[in-house]
């Protein structure tokens, strides 16, 4: 009877280690890529729930470090050198703890160590960054950090909650990486690589003669594609030699017309007529 009795009460204990609730502030992780930059980040979301959330009456009083949401240390990681703010901070992974204010907040980075957020409270930051509070109309019901205004080579790290916002200015180094990749890949490149580079220094208008040498050593090949020498059309128009544009235009225009590719045909007359005035 005693052994029948014992079973029951482990089996019930077993039972209830394995229950399992919704959580209050549920966890997030997000990945976003910045031109060749990865950034994750792992936090949990409290909500609003009906209560005042930052200042003298609110759950999170002006003046005091907060750990930027909820149960585990908020994590952000880089898998290279970012500028925040004008600070660099080495790629790597680190803790983030916030003191918001009135009219701003200060935003503490701290090397990760841990998922206990009080092991930062007493640590020196690695880096000390002030941003201005912003008031929005919308409510944030639930505390949001997030990835804003992508560029190739910048972005803004927001945090959301109510009507407060900060936003923190992120740049990359993606024109320094991508070029010593470039110059790497050209060592032995093909002409997909050529063009690949051609793409890059002409949509972001760094450097038209570099493309326009790229996308030749392309175009000059044999048989190069529609979309290559539509490219190469596009980089003579930008730098002014309107009337080499139109011959390559109509080379470009041949071969659209031999491949059925009616967006081209279209661009392509519409590139001559513009470029022929």
């Amino acid at each position: 009877m005693f052994k029948i009795f014992l079973f029951s009460i482990i089996t019930v204990a077993t039972v209830n280690a394995q229950l399992k609730v919704p959580a209050l502030s549920p966890s997030s992780k997000t990945t976003q890529t910045v031109g060749l930059t990865e950034i994750e980040i792992e936090y949990s979301r409290p909500s609003k729930r009906n209560r005042i959330i930052f200042g003298e009456n609110g759950i999170i009083p002006f003046g005091e470090l907060w750990r930027t949401g909820a149960n585990a240390a908020t994590k952000i990681s880089f898998n290279d050198d970012i500028t925040i703010s004008g600070t660099i901070l080495k790629k790597g992974t680190y803790t983030i703890l916030t003191k918001p204010e009135k009219s701003n907040w200060q935003v503490y980075f701290y090397s990760y160590k841990s998922g206990n957020w009080n092991t930062y409270v007493n640590q020196k930051p690695i880096a000390s960054i002030t941003t201005k509070t912003i008031e929005k109309k919308e409510i944030s019901e639930s505390f949001l950090i997030y990835i804003d205004s992508i560029t190739l080579d910048s972005a803004e790290l927001v945090f959301s909650w109510g009507t407060i916002k900060i936003i923190l200015p992120l740049k990359f180094n993606t024109h320094e990486k991508t070029m010593s990749n470039i110059e790497k890949t050209l060592s032995g490149p093909s002409n997909f690589d050529y063009f690949q580079a051609a793409l890059y220094l002409h949509e972001t208008q760094r450097d038209l003669n570099t493309a326009l040498s790229y996308i030749q050593k392309v175009t000059k090949a044999e048989n190069p594609l529609l979309f290559q020498v539509y490219r190469e059309s596009l980089i003579l128009a930008d730098m002014d030699r309107k009337l080499e544009a139109i011959t390559v235009a109509k080379k470009s225009l041949e071969l659209s017309k031999k491949a059925g590719n009616k967006d081209l045909i279209r661009l392509n007359e519409r590139n001559i007529k513009k470029w022929s005035k």
